[in-house]
């Protein structure tokens, strides 16, 4: 296994396409790698820092590159943009949770993928229901290009800062408890 190219974690470095299906690629990775979390017999440090990663790099790049522009461009509306950050921002709570753990062969790692486990998978559900959707029905197939490679270019530099490491998680949890976006303190 040299160099852990061609590896599931390998976590793809698309470089133009339909925004939409680029999203629907990333979307089947993070369920790849959640059935790696799972799975205690995977190097599940390894995976959950290639999933920390992932997680960081795309959810930047939607709310940078992407949701905006279904916005202006009326596919999305203002409540389906900030629903789309607070699951983001769940998501890297609960990704926190799990990078925080010393040990990956514990109940409470398990729990803790679990959680993760949910709030991704509800997140994707959602996403393509209620943005992805409009996006290919509302958007020119030339915007949906212009917005992949918006997309792939802020995912590359994301990926390329090492933005899935514990500290950043850490920091963009606590901007998005400060913002207002996820309740403070695990209130509900």
């Amino acid at each position: 296994m040299a160099g852990m190219t061609s590896t599931p974690l390998d976590l793809g470095r698309p470089i133009a396409g339909d925004v939409v299906e680029l999203i629907l690629d990333d979307h089947r990775r993070f369920e790849t790698l959640l059935r790696q979390l799972r799975d205690s017999s995977s190097d599940r440090d390894a995976v959950r820092r290639a999933f920390a990663a992932l997680h960081v790099a795309h959810a930047e790049a939607e709310e940078k590159c992407v949701y905006p522009t279904l916005r202006t461009k009326r596919a999305i509306d203002a409540h389906e943009q900030e629903h789309g950050e607070e699951e983001h921002a769940e998501g890297n709570q609960a990704l926190l949770a799990v990078l925080e753990l010393k040990g990956t062969d514990t109940q409470a790692f398990d729990d803790a993928v679990e959680e993760l486990a949910g709030k991704v998978n509800h997140h994707l559900t959602e996403e393509e229901l209620t943005i992805l959707n409009p996006a290919r029905q509302e958007v020119s197939d030339q915007v949906r290009a212009e917005l992949g490679l918006a997309f792939v270019t802020e995912r590359a530099a994301q990926l390329d800062a090492d933005c899935g490491r514990v500290e950043n998680v850490r920091a963009l949890v606590a901007k998005a408890e400060k913002d207002g976006v996820l309740p403070a303190d695990d209130e509900d």
